[in-house]
């Protein structure tokens, strides 16, 4: 397919519109997707607009990629024509250092290659996103969708499902364990379902109380608003696991105080300003911050499967592909529950 329709940017100031862009014939351990579905994450909005400096132009992103397979080179053993499959935030890695070799290639020593605005070690160019009819990728970093997922609404798992999931089975987080979850957005509500599967107390920290029904809807057992300071009060050392999904800027010593002795917060959202955390508020008590990027490819693949034997997906609105600028403003104002996906058989 090396000519194939997409909506992308051509710089930072600049809707999306449609495009071509060229994809290469699959090689011999390539498999060719028709992608149905995309989910729009805020990392698209951040690179399209290049508040990371990280933009390529033109940038088609979409990283939460789910479809059919249409063809696959000589030697692919994974997957055939016929098959769902999807593809999340990575097309390749250097395979070689040893985060590659445990299974963890987001966290490659050489850098791993992002499914869009990345340079392309195949074609020398950059890397194109999802926001388009196909994709081709090295069957290494392609995953299996069980039949029982809804494609639309499995889409997001690639990256909010990843995201929330990797910590939580990185921290043992179980039954008997007490998790916060900070924040009810796009990451929080798939971090209240899976930690609520995995057999956790969940409990939803929100400054906003019309969060609080969605939140149980979702799976949390308890809602605590973190204005009313009675309700705080009484979560005082209370958490084994804070989930921390909030992007904007606020205040971690705040929620330090949540936790009880050797209770640790992780950090998945990404706040634009530095923050400032006294030792002191780590030290008694033996807390912990921590950060956590998406997860593997061996752990992605653990966590389709544990939402589908779960039946958990995300919560979407399903757009057109004409609607995409339309939908990152909403997205902006958080408009959204809980996350766009683009029907791309509107492109």
């Amino acid at each position: 397919m090396p000519a194939t329709k997409a909506y992308g940017a051509h710089s930072a100031t600049t809707p999306l519109v449609p495009l071509t862009i060229e994809r290469r014939e699959p090689h011999p351990h390539d498999v060719q997707i028709e992608i149905k579905y995309c989910g729009v994450c805020h990392s698209d909005l951040h690179t399209v607009r290049n508040e990371w400096h990280n933009a390529i132009y033109p940038c088609v992103p979409g990283h939460e990629i789910v479809g059919i397979v249409t063809a696959v080179g000589s030697h692919v053993k994974k997957f055939k024509v016929g098959d769902k499959a999807a593809v999340g935030c990575l097309v390749d890695s250097c395979r070689e250092c040893d985060n590659c070799k445990d299974g963890l290639e987001q966290y490659c020593h050489q850098g791993p290659t992002g499914t869009y605005c990345a340079p392309d070690k195949i074609s020398g160019g950059h890397t194109h996103g999802g926001y388009s009819k196909g994709i081709v990728v090295h069957e290494d970093f392609v995953l299996h969708i069980a039949d029982n997922l809804p494609l639309d609404a499995a889409a997001p798992l690639l990256c909010a499902g990843i995201t929330t999931y990797s910590p939580l089975r990185h921290w043992k987080v179980g039954k008997g364990t007490r998790v916060g979850i900070l924040g009810l957005g796009g990451l929080g509500h798939m971090g209240v379902k899976l930690a609520a599967a995995m057999g956790a107390e969940v409990t939803m920290l929100s400054h906003t109380p019309s969060k609080e029904k969605d939140a149980k809807r979702l799976g949390a057992h308890k809602f605590v608003l973190t204005s009313d300071e009675a309700q705080v009060k009484s979560v005082m050392g209370y958490f084994d696991f804070i989930l921390d999904t909030v992007s904007a800027d606020h205040d971690y010593n705040f929620y330090l105080g949540l936790l009880r002795t050797s209770g640790v917060m992780v950090c998945v959202g990404a706040p634009s300003a530095p923050a400032t955390v006294p030792a002191f508020n780590l030290i008694f008590g033996r807390k912990s911050i921590a950060g956590s990027l998406i997860g593997g490819l061996p752990e992605t693949q653990e966590m389709l499967d544990f939402c589908a034997e779960h039946n958990i997906v995300s919560d979407i609105e399903l757009i057109r592909m004409d609607q995409i600028n339309e939908a990152y403003e909403r997205l902006l104002k958080s408009d959204v529950k809980y996350r766009f996906v683009i029907d791309m058989s509107t492109l």
